[in-house]
């Protein structure tokens, strides 16, 4: 994977996780719902970041995808929820990022 592609994912993954944390905030935190807002723009910038991986096939772009946001959100998990991954979160991360690295990685013709 390239960095410009590895970049667009991880942005990609924190736009989405962003966008949805934001709804959950309101629905599920009580917080106000001025939140939805951001979260809207959030999933905007998810939704056109994706639209940048050089694919010919959007299922593809978004099936390799899922193995960066698997891993994007256990990083959310710690980094904003205060909840360390355990060792069978990280080995999931991590069969799910080697599958995004097949799909994008293999020899087509």
């Amino acid at each position: 994977m390239s960095p410009a592609v590895a970049l667009i994912y991880i942005g990609a993954a924190l736009a989405e996780i962003a966008g949805c944390f934001a709804f959950w905030a309101w629905a599920r935190l009580g917080k106000s719902a001025l939140w939805l807002f951001p979260g809207v723009l959030a999933l905007i910038a998810f939704a056109w970041l994706l639209t940048l991986v050089p694919t010919q096939a959007a299922g593809r772009a978004y099936a390799a995808y899922g193995g960066v946001y698997i891993a994007a959100s256990l990083t959310w998990l710690w980094a904003v929820e205060g909840l360390r991954p355990d060792r069978w979160d990280i080995i999931g991360a991590g069969i799910c990022i080697a599958g995004a690295a097949v799909i994008l990685l293999a020899p087509r013709g």
